[in-house]
């Protein structure tokens, strides 16, 4: 009789725990989503306001000003972002309730004044603030609080991308390299997908390319896909040790204010040097051309450049949708020079980057069905695997935990660098 009672106890704190976490997370999803689209939505207005007048970049200094004042105001570091997400995972800290505002204001000043930045930092940032809060409303723990905002994470960036499972394995993964916290799971899928819905509902369109050509599987197939994700891996490392050194180049500059103006200064001059739009802001009709088979040369390495100037001097966007950029450009001047479909390999490079840069090689794979569907799956596994083993412990967010060892089965417990 006692071994029954104990059985459906079991049974039904497993069902409760279940509902439980159903109902907080797909709370969760829908302000995420709702959040989300409206940030989706104000960095799109942002952008066409852009476009309309060249003259906006030149506000990019006072811009910047602007965004050092606010966090100045708020007594918040100019360093506040993702890595503390990460970092209030691990420690007692929580996550300042003022970070989600902070972060959506800052974002649209930067990309609507022309700073060279992504949206899935603020992505995470304002999930992660939104989770936090949520967990303060309903009193959660510790532990329940970390996957509380792990579901904000996720669906946000649902939200932004329209990439449901890809957000999920991220949020699970990106954390601590080598362990997924499946735990997780359902609470981060929940979120996603309650994201997602009321993104669509707002009419935000999802992150998605259909390609012209996907070559068979073959030898020839897989030894140029093996040669791009390495060459992607290497770019990775490039692109996270441009990032560090911009930043503490930058750092040498002890005043913010003076520091974020510099930073507005040089973007706005490189910009007249250059002599195109191209680099400054998200750049997703750069990655559609690069889908197409079409890029420029050296579109990569000045995209590198711009958003390391952005990021460091301390204007706010993320990293993630430069990373497509660059990417698929490399991608796209690789399959021009070898003779491989130049849109294919260009969604090779966006796909072996992505996981290089954020070490995620599972959310990587899922990206690659989400945005271009199943065909050739084989063929980004293996680049995703490639990049994820030769990119080394490098990665854009420094408070990231490389818990296992990438060559062999062994505890390192090390930050990425």
């Amino acid at each position: 009789m006692d071994v029954i009672k104990s059985k459906i106890k079991s049974a039904l704190n497993y069902i409760i725990t279940f509902f439980r976490w159903v109902a907080l997370a797909g709370i969760t999803g829908c302000v995420g989503g709702f959040i989300g689209a409206v940030f989706h939505k104000s960095v799109e207005f942002a952008t066409e306001i852009r476009a309309l007048d060249d003259f906006m970049i030149f506000l990019l200094p006072l811009g910047g000003l602007f965004i050092a004042m606010l966090y100045k105001r708020y007594n918040m570091s100019e360093n506040t972002g993702t890595n503390h997400i990460i970092d209030s995972m691990r420690t007692e800290d929580k996550v300042p309730a003022v970070i989600a505002p902070l972060i959506f204001v800052s974002t649209v000043i930067t990309h609507l004044f022309g700073g060279s930045a992504g949206r899935e930092g603020a992505a995470l940032q304002l999930g992660g603030g939104i989770g936090s809060q949520i967990g303060r409303i309903f009193h959660l723990d510790d532990k329940d609080t970390n996957v509380i905002v792990m579901c904000g994470m996720s669906g946000v960036f649902s939200a932004l991308f329209g990439t449901p499972l890809t957000a999920t394995m991220f949020a699970m993964g990106v954390i601590s390299i080598g362990i997924t916290y499946y735990s997780t799971f359902v609470p981060c899928l929940v979120s996603s997908i309650a994201a997602y819905v009321i993104s669509l509902h707002f009419g935000i369109k999802p992150f998605r390319y259909v390609l012209s050509s996907v070559p068979e599987l073959s030898l020839n197939s897989i030894f140029y896909t093996v040669l791009l994700s390495a060459l992607c891996a290497l770019l990775s490392i490039v692109f996270c040790v441009t990032m560090r050194r911009t930043e503490a180049l930058y750092e040498k500059i002890k005043n913010q204010y003076v520091r974020i103006l510099t930073g507005g200064i040089i973007v706005v001059v490189l910009t007249l040097i250059v002599g195109t739009r191209d680099y400054n802001g998200i750049g997703m009709d750069v990655i559609e051309k690069a889908m197409n088979g079409d890029t420029k040369p050296a579109a990569f390495l000045l995209k590198i450049i711009f958003t390391a100037l952005t990021i460091g001097a301390g204007y706010k966007g993320g990293e993630i949708v430069p990373t497509f950029f660059i990417g698929s450009t490399f991608g796209c001047l690789f399959g021009a020079a070898v003779g491989i479909n130049p849109g294919f390999c260009a969604a090779i490079g966006l796909v072996s980057l992505f996981c290089g840069v954020v070490n995620a090689p599972i959310a990587a794979i899922i990206l690659s069905i989400e945005v271009f569907g199943s065909d050739g799956l084989l063929l980004f596994a293996i680049a995703s695997s490639v990049s994820y083993m030769l990119s080394g412990y490098y990665g854009l967010y420094r408070s990231q935990k490389i818990v296992y060892s990438k060559l062999k089965t062994e505890f390192i417990n090390i930050n990425a660098k």
